[in-house]
């Protein structure tokens, strides 16, 4: 059950529509669904899974941010093809708890593929409260890095 991209760097809850789909795409495809190598075959494969007709543009419409208020049964069926909860679309307050429960699957994911070790996480769990904010702020000013180097058209966003 590997994700595609490594990524699982979390999405604030008060993300957009835009940047919680492309996270949803990123780490939590279906290890059973071949990976997309473009909206063609991602709406292809949530069609396929879902049953629910959705095109190619309503796909890139919903990743670039000019769709942000989509019909429920597009919602529906991203939310079943990807296996969240509806609310994770919903209100900040409802969808934290569920972005914080998706980025521990999408970690365990990453940690059962191997991409993450285990040991490194024992081994945080086991550093003093110093250190292991030493390798938090070494981990989000990474992340932070990282988002700039993929997106440098979109300004440095919090410490997620």
């Amino acid at each position: 059950m590997r994700t595609r991209s490594g990524d699982v760097q979390g999405v604030a809850p008060s993300a957009t529509l835009a940047e919680k789909v492309e996270w949803l795409i990123r780490n939590m495809w279906p290890a059973e669904a071949p990976p997309p190598r473009n909206n063609v075959e991602t709406a292809a494969a949530i069609a396929r899974a879902t049953g629910e007709d959705i095109s190619s543009t309503t796909v890139w419409k919903l990743r670039t941010g000019r769709q942000d208020n989509p019909q429920l049964k597009t919602l529906t069926a991203l939310a079943t093809f990807f296996g969240v909860p509806i609310g994770y679309f919903g209100f900040p307050g409802e969808a934290g708890p569920i972005d914080d429960d998706l980025t521990f699957k999408a970690l365990r994911r990453e940690v059962e593929a191997g991409v993450v070790r285990s040991e490194v996480l024992r081994a945080l769990v086991d550093l003093s409260p110093e250190a292991r904010w030493v390798v938090d702020e070494m981990i989000l000013a990474a992340a932070r890095a990282d988002r700039l180097r993929r997106h440098p058209e979109r300004p440095p966003s919090g410490d997620s």
